[in-house]
C-alpha cells in the first residue's frame, strides 16, 4: 500500500503570515506543504512564485510539493528547483515537451509529477506512466485557479483507471478535499491529499490531519 500523506495547501493560509502558515502545517503533522503556482495565463489567477517556495523551505523541514499551473513550465523549472522544491507537478495540458520537462526535473534530483484537469481523460497520461517518467500523478478535483471550490466526484473514475494502470505511482488529489471527500477519493486509489480551505479553517489542524489520514488508510482502494 502506498503511503498515505496529507498536504496542506498554503494558498488557503493567511497571506500576511505565510511563514507561520507553513510552520502550522508541519506542527500539525502534515507530510508535505503544497504550493500552488499560477501565472494568470494557464489559469485565470496569479498566486505564488519561487520566493514563496524559498520561504517555505526556510521555515519547514517537510517536503515542498509544488504545483505549476503555468503555460510553459519548462521555462520555470530551474527557478523552482533552486528555491527548494522537492516535487514539481506540471500539467499534461501545458505547452511543453512533456517527456523532456519531466526528465529535466528528475535529472536534478527532484520528483517529477504530471497533473490532469478534471475534463482531461486518464489515457492522456498513460505514456507518462508506462515509461515511468513520473513518480506522482495529481488529479484535479476542481477546475484549477481558485481555492475553496466544490469537489467534483466524477474524477474518481479517472483515479480508478490510473491506479489500475500503475499500482506503484503516488496519486494525489486536489480540490474540495475535506474530512468527508477524503473517503471516496481514497477508495478510488488516491494516497496523497491536498487540502487547503478545510485544514486552515480548523481550530485544531493536527486533529483534522490525523482524522483525514486515518479515514484515507481505512478506505484506500476499496473501489478499485
Amino acid at each position: 500500500m502506498p503511503e498515505i500523506q496529507i498536504m496542506p495547501s498554503i494558498l488557503a493560509a493567511d497571506f500576511g503570515h505565510l511563514a507561520a502558515g507553513c510552520r502550522r502545517a508541519e506542527e500539525a503533522g502534515a507530510d508535505q506543504v503544497h504550493v500552488d503556482v499560477m501565472d494568470g495565463v494557464f489559469v485565470p489567477n496569479i498566486s505564488f512564485g519561487p520566493d514563496v517556495v524559498k520561504m517555505a523551505a526556510a521555515n519547514v523541514s517537510i517536503p515542498r510539493n509544488v504545483h505549476l499551473m503555468v503555460k510553459k513550465p519548462q521555462d520555470h523549472i530551474n527557478a523552482f528547483v533552486a528555491a527548494g522544491s522537492d516535487t514539481i507537478q506540471i500539467h499534461i495540458e501545458s505547452v511543453c515537451n512533456i517527456e523532456k520537462t519531466l526528465t529535466a526535473i528528475r535529472e536534478v534530483g527532484k520528483r517529477p509529477a504530471i497533473t490532469l484537469n478534471p475534463e482531461t481523460p486518464a489515457h492522456a497520461i498513460f505514456q507518462c506512466l508506462d515509461n515511468r517518467w513520473v513518480d506522482e500523478v495529481l488529479v484535479m478535483s476542481v477546475h484549477p485557479g481558485f481555492g475553496g471550490q466544490k469537489y467534483l466526484g466524477y474524477v474518481e473514475e479517472k483515479v480508478v483507471e490510473i491506479r489500475r494502470r500503475a499500482d506503484w505511482v503516488d496519486i494525489a488529489i486536489d480540490g474540495g478535499i475535506d474530512g468527508e471527500t477524503v473517503v471516496p477519493a481514497a477508495a478510488a486509489g488516491c494516497n496523497l491529499f491536498v487540502a487547503g480551505s478545510y485544514l486552515y479553517k480548523q481550530d485544531d489542524m493536527a486533529a483534522a490531519v490525523a482524522d483525514m489520514r486515518e479515514k484515507a488508510a481505512a478506505n484506500f482502494c476499496k473501489a478499485v
